[in-house]
């Protein structure tokens, strides 16, 4: 069955998490995606190895499955016009470089443009091409917190900030910026135009963020750090300390608030009108208002703490009642391997001898062809196949390597000798 992407042709000069799971994307739906990356060492998740002997680590390999290697060095002259003449054939173009690198070395978008008229070039950096922070370095907890991210975790004005636990913005940054190549290549088939796609970690930041954005920027309403707290405002809408654990309850509305409350024994604070506003909580519609906000808290986790979290899952979910148990990682995906609790798809790549499994890429195609099975590259591994295509010719490819413009192989070139 084929690809939706299959034929598009994706060089990529990115690094770390955002650029490359962009093209992980890309590659995943089809596409042939060339990783273009130093030759001496590779790009630097590479080097996140823990201990194990392999340039294709877990968290490397993980969004880098599905590529081709090219190890080619951009810096040197040779390099980078052998990267020219590559794009003659591309179809998108993506770097994640400070504003500014690539065009020394002729790699920018107006070159390649030049050479490539309708090409789909994608720029990932920090803040964005343009703006006196352009140059600065970002990493994501860095945006988190120059964005007020971090700000909205936790709980009170004098807490201490709190970042999101792994690399939101990184990952965010991956999914726009797919999207928007494939936005582009759908325009492109169409009327025949490229495009230029700037897509940067703060644009991506506001977007994770985008009602209290929006909110702010058209009602002036300031943010509030809300802690376990659900989006809605309801007492009832929160995460509960229960006798073995934690259980998050998203009880937003008069119907749900009526079940958990007969669920937990306190249906008297659905007639109490210290506790809620018993108008709005009588109307057909809308979100549970309290009158008292703390003291409603207050009785619910009275009640929740002499009760199972396993337990009020399971009946609260029964009720219609959003609920569930605090899990770590590794205990949910555990749970979905033994039970038929939630069905998600199964991708495994090869990688070498092994075999790298991940959990897909967040959606289901039903005619999308399965996943890529190839895993990442070895550095260099695709270098002699992509050259050769190319219409290099072996004593050429060999010249290259020997002046360490290239890697063809995932060992150290050749000595030259006299």
């Amino acid at each position: 069955m084929s690809k939706p992407l299959e034929g598009v042709r994706v060089l990529d000069l990115s690094h770390v998490i955002a650029g490359p799971l962009t093209s992980f994307y890309l590659a995943q739906m089809g596409a042939e995606v060339i990783k273009v990356e130093p030759p001496l060492a590779g790009e630097v998740l590479r080097s996140m190895k823990g201990g194990a002997d392999t340039d294709t680590p877990t968290g490397f390999a993980a969004i880098n499955a599905g590529k081709q290697s090219l190890a080619l060095d951009i810096r040197t002259q040779q390099g980078a016009e052998l990267l020219r003449a590559l794009a003659e054939s591309a179809d998108v173009f993506i770097e994640n470089f400070r504003p500014g690198v690539v065009a020394k070395y002729g790699l920018d978008y107006t070159s390649i443009k030049a050479i490539k008229p309708d090409i789909i070039y994608c720029s990932i950096s920090g803040f964005g091409q343009q703006g006196d922070w352009s140059q600065r370095g970002a990493y994501d907890h860095v945006v988190q917190a120059l964005s007020g991210m971090m700000m909205m975790s936790g709980e009170g004005d004098d807490a201490p900030p709190i970042k999101v636990g792994f690399p939101v913005i990184d990952v965010a940054v991956g999914m726009l910026g797919a999207l928007s190549i494939v936005s582009s290549l759908h325009r492109r088939s169409r009327d025949g135009t490229g495009q230029y796609i700037d897509a940067s970690m703060v644009q991506a930041s506001l977007m994770l963020m985008y009602p209290n954005t929006c909110a702010y920027l058209n009602d002036g309403t300031p943010t509030v750090r809300v802690g376990n707290r659900g989006y809605t405002g309801s007492p009832a809408a929160d995460t509960f300390q229960c006798a073995d654990g934690w259980l998050a309850v998203a009880a937003n509305t008069p119907a749900q608030f009526r079940r958990l409350a007969a669920a937990i024994g306190v249906e008297d604070l659905c007639n109490d009108t210290r506790a809620l506003d018993l108008e709005a909580f009588n109307l057909p519609n809308g979100f549970v208002v309290p009158n008292d906000r703390d003291y409603v808290v207050k009785r619910l986790r009275m009640a929740f703490a002499t009760r199972s979290a396993a337990e009020l899952e399971n009946m609260l979910s029964d009720a219609a009642v959003p609920a569930a148990r605090v899990r770590k990682l590794e205990e949910f995906l555990h749970e979905v391997d033994t039970t038929d609790c939630v069905r998600l798809p199964d991708y495994r790549f090869r990688q070498g001898d092994d075999e790298l499994r991940t959990r897909g890429i967040g959606f289901d195609f039903d005619q999308e062809g399965g996943p890529t099975p190839t895993g990442a590259p070895s550095l260099g591994e695709g270098t002699y196949a992509v050259l050769r295509r190319a219409g290099l010719d072996d004593n050429t490819i060999a010249e290259l390597e020997r002046a360490g413009v290239i890697r063809t192989q995932a060992k150290a070139p050749a000595p030259v000798t006299s």
